[in-house]
């Protein structure tokens, strides 16, 4: 112990004669919410620690030529212009600890159920230099979400990044813990990451992945509501940060976001405060460049690990051609499209199977899988072509032929539908798969 204290005294006055311990500090010039500007710190650098005070704590987020705009992500009191602030000249990073799994934290290693800092804290930067081509190599690995109509049909791999796509309350949620319920023995580590959603939201999936044992390898990442717009915006990056550390270990990580849409709202409405030029629907020019540098961590790497993201995105109206929608759908490797009619139908999961798409699909699943999905997959989208035309026809009317396809597209989209928290092994779908071709041999 003395020993210990010894060494950290030394330090101390190392640190006094070479003039470490003296701070920059500002002032306060103005104050927008939880953006302020700042004069004084003209040795400030980008995205360095800063605190005001006991009032509040954030980072440097922009530089100008008279001032520096400051982020805050901690707010205890109010702020008012002329308050000192000090950068303490260390760089803004995420607190995370290993003992997180089973636990809903934030990016300052906060247990945010129980409001007490987890134990055994590392710092990880929040943002790091992109994983280099060569270190990454092919993905033919399934991810096994469990669910039939993906699994079968529009597969996902690990290190693949798969959208999901939909309106308000159509399950994308649900597929998420679904596929991250599956992972169960498949020695997967799985992040959630919730922004923008409130205690009780977060409370229920937690109660849902711990009731099934998944928290086990589970740590859930989250941004209430309430929190500031700033942590919101960071608190992606850093779940993505800790995906990347696990991934340095050679895990295979699943990272779920929900929801992108909420996390592009936040970027706009910062960008706003900071006075930013506004682009298309007043999103900051650099939106597009704000969710490819998190995206682009999905890989798999050559270590052996992967990291695989399901983003979520939000949709209105069912129009996945929007703006956010169609710069997240150009990132990633696929989508899985949820339709609000179709869940209104009872179809669950609702997924639209004309619209899916998985741009690596057979290259991740097994030979027998590869073998009896794109046959399945061709009937059913041509079931629901001929479905759209005559699903009000009279039956009586109909030749032999469309009465067939139409009763085998029928137990295909039956095959199909499944109930939450009910996912199915591959065996199992292939053994309804050769059922529907047992019937047509009859």
């Amino acid at each position: 112990m003395n020993s210990t204290i010894d060494t950290v005294l030394e330090q101390k006055i190392a640190d006094i004669k070479k003039g470490a311990n003296a701070f920059a500090t500002g002032h306060v010039r103005l104050v927008r919410e939880y953006i302020l500007e700042v004069t004084g710190l003209e040795g400030a650098a980008y995205f360095e620690r800063v605190t005001v005070g006991d009032k509040a704590e954030g980072y440097i987020d922009a530089i100008r030529q008279d001032c520096v705009l400051v982020a805050l992500t901690r707010v205890t009191g109010k702020v008012h212009i002329g308050d000192q602030v000090v950068a303490t000249g260390r760089e803004y990073t995420v607190q995370y600890s290993p003992n997180s799994l089973g636990h809903v934290i934030d990016l300052s290693g906060m247990d945010r159920l129980v409001g007490k800092r987890m134990d055994e804290l590392k710092e990880l930067p929040l943002e790091t230099a992109p994983i280099p081509i060569m270190d990454r190599t092919t993905v033919n690995r399934p991810l096994l979400t469990g669910i039939t109509g993906i699994d079968l049909m529009y597969p996902i791999g690990r290190g693949q990044r798969q959208l999901i796509i939909g309106d308000k309350k159509t399950g994308k949620t649900q597929i998420t813990l679904d596929t991250i319920c599956n992972q169960a023995g498949a020695n997967v580590l799985c992040i959630y990451v919730a922004v923008g959603k409130t205690k009780k939201e977060i409370k229920d999936i937690y109660s849902q992945l711990l009731a099934r044992g998944a928290m086990v390898y589970t740590v859930i990442v989250a941004a209430f509501n309430d929190d500031p717009a700033p942590v919101l915006r960071n608190t992606p990056y850093a779940a993505l940060s800790i995906a990347r550390y696990y991934l340095e270990q050679r895990y295979d990580v699943l990272v779920a976001i929900d929801d992108l849409k909420r996390h592009a709202d936040v970027c706009r409405e910062l960008a706003l405060l900071m006075g930013k030029t506004p682009g298309r629907d007043a999103y900051p020019p650099d939106i597009f460049y704000s969710h490819s540098r998190m995206l682009e961590l999905g890989c798999q790497h050559k270590n052996g690990g992967s990291i695989t993201i399901l983003p979520i995105c939000e949709t209105k109206g069912g129009d996945i051609t929007d703006y956010i929608s169609t710069n997240i759908i150009s990132i990633t490797d696929g989508q899985i499209v949820l339709s609000a009619k179709n869940f209104e139908k009872g179809q669950k999961p609702a997924i639209n199977y004309g619209l899916s798409v998985s741009r690596l699909g057979g290259a991740v699943q097994s030979p027998a899988m590869k073998k009896a999905g794109p046959p399945l997959r061709r009937e059913l989208l041509a079931y629901l072509e001929q479905r759209e035309v005559f699903e009000l026809a009279n039956a009586d009317e109909m030749g032999e032929n469309l009465r067939r396809t139409m009763r085998r597209g029928a137990k295909i989209l039956q095959m199909l539908c499944q109930p939450k928290f009910a996912g199915r092994t591959p065996d199992q779908m292939l053994a309804a798969a050769s059922q529907i071709q047992q019937g047509e041999r009859e």
